[in-house]
């Protein structure tokens, strides 16, 4: 997982060969662990790309940004579905090195509006199939990589790039505001869903 590392000008931050599947606005989360940042429930934007799960915050002021989870890096993940109170995603995820903390936390992804449930599975189906790949080979991060707004195609591939991967679009037929999509030259550190990286260039 990485600390403010997924952000750029209010909106998200992707790899080239990353794609958002799914999108949620609405979403609080929290968090329990040592890092100062962690502390208060935090309000904002949800993305399932093939790479991660990534949060937004919209406190611009707090200490907390965004919040990248690699598949790889997530542990004990289930859906909370209390008697009283919204239904939540919840787990164990793993600190990445250089991703401005260090340790385990616990996080916890409350659905006020709904859409917990099939988040939290295309979220486990997604952890699943990266879980049968291997990461790319390791390359060291680029100093002055350019940063722009990301193409129309970054959200929501078309189901034939996705494989086997299904997910639930009738639950999230929103699209994230295209100013708030940003891409990176860099590709993805991370496992994929799919068997292979795909670049968008």
């Amino acid at each position: 997982m990485a600390l403010n590392q997924a952000h750029w000008n209010g909106g998200v931050l992707i790899h080239s060969g990353e794609w958002i599947i799914l999108y949620c606005d609405g979403v609080e989360m929290s968090l329990d662990g040592s890092e100062v940042a962690f502390k208060g429930k935090k309000k904002g934007r949800i993305y399932l790309t093939s790479h991660r799960v990534i949060f937004i915050n919209k406190d611009t002021k707090d200490a907390l940004q965004s919040f990248g989870m690699p598949f790889t890096n997530l542990g004990s993940v289930d859906i909370d579905q209390p008697m009283f109170g919204a239904n939540a995603i919840k787990g164990n995820v793993k600190s990445l090195p250089g991703g401005n903390w260090n340790g385990t936390a616990t996080f916890r992804f409350s659905f006020s509006s709904g859409g917990a449930i099939e988040f939290g599975q295309a979220m486990l189906q997604a952890a699943k199939m990266a879980s049968r790949n291997p990461p790319p080979p390791y390359q060291p991060p680029q100093q002055n990589t350019n940063i722009y707004q990301a193409p129309p195609p970054s959200y929501m591939a078309a189901q034939s790039n996705l494989g086997a991967f299904q997910a639930s679009r009738d639950k999230f037929p929103s699209a994230p505001p295209p100013q708030d999509v940003w891409i990176t030259e860099q590709p993805p550190p991370y496992a994929s869903i799919y068997p292979q990286v795909w670049y968008h260039f």
